[in-house]
């Protein structure tokens, strides 16, 4: 059976960027300004504050991880009163050893593994838009390891290391998406996967995207009526249905587009359409060029390499 979430990580082609241990003791504070990109961290060990914006504080324990899907700015600090030190992550230089914030010696109140990564694709929006601002889950474990392998990994330069950081990158965001506590205060993906009858509904768009999907044929998927099924699904992923699965088609013709040598036809029919000029239509519109237009201009490769 399909697994969403498995399938648009895959689609969006996550690439470890940079990833560095810090630590902190006595008074410190710092904010980081805006990134944008998915950025995470492992308490390894102690305790600090986190503060990001638009989400409520909260206190990061050894053993709890942090996922920021788009990152925006934050705070990060002890428990003794401190004036933040700025830090533009786009314009900081990469340290080359372990960050200390705070008094520079004795032992750390904190230590703490991060870093950030890009998605080779440009459809990164789908997958951000559709996740929690913060995802923190407590006693992570499996999640802590895998960040000290990333790391590990990060300060090799032996044979393969890009391919095995990309594959990390790929098995912590489905473990820290799993792993995700079930909000209900707000719409989106992991809400929806958590919620048995939208699940369904959500396996069977990605099962057989070339299926010829009506909202009566996915409330039959999801035991619902349709006007049950449609205004949960909205309520409960924030999309409508047939908003969804036009916009997961979208991004899987553009990932077609850009990597393989495929006639319109042939991608048309792979994503649920009945022919070439149907799929230019809908292509065009969802897109803002047609799809000849957009594999003779490189898109896809421009984005890659933003």
């Amino acid at each position: 059976m399909a697994d969403p979430l498995v399938q648009i990580i895959e689609l969006l082609r996550p690439r470890a960027v940079f990833s560095k241990g810090i630590s902190a003791a006595g008074a410190w504070a710092v904010r980081y300004s805006d990134f944008g990109q998915p950025g995470f961290c492992a308490v390894t060990e102690g305790r600090c504050r986190l503060a990001v914006e638009g989400e409520a504080p909260v206190i990061l324990e050894e053993g709890d991880f942090v996922l920021l899907p788009a990152t925006p700015s934050f705070t990060m600090s002890g428990f003794e009163p401190a004036a933040p030190m700025r830090i533009d992550p786009k314009k900081a230089p990469i340290p080359d050893r372990e960050v200390r914030f705070g008094r520079q010696d004795g032992p750390a109140d904190v230590r703490q593994f991060g870093g950030w990564f890009t998605f080779g694709s440009p459809d990164a929006g789908l997958l951000v838009s559709l996740l929690p601002g913060m995802i923190h889950i407590k006693g992570a474990d499996r999640l802590s390891q895998i960040v000290r392998l990333l790391g590990d990994e990060a300060a090799q330069d032996d044979i393969g290391r890009d391919l095995i950081l990309e594959r990390y990158v790929e098995i912590l965001l489905i473990e820290a998406l799993r792993a995700a506590p079930a909000t209900q205060d707000r719409p989106g993906l992991l809400r929806g996967l958590h919620a048995p009858k939208i699940a369904a509904a959500l396996r069977a768009m990605h099962g057989e995207l070339q299926r010829s999907w009506t909202v009566p044929d996915l409330a039959r998927a999801a035991g619902l009526s349709r006007s049950a099924f449609f205004d949960r699904f909205t309520t409960t992923v924030g999309m409508r249905p047939m908003e969804y699965l036009l916009s997961w088609r979208m991004a899987v013709a553009k990932d077609l587009l850009r990597g393989e040598d495929i006639s319109l036809d042939e991608v048309a029919s792979r994503i649920g359409y009945g022919s070439a000029s149907t799929f230019s239509t809908a292509f065009s519109r969802h897109v803002g060029l047609p799809p000849g237009r957009y594999m003779r201009e490189g898109l896809g490769s421009a984005a890659d390499g933003h």
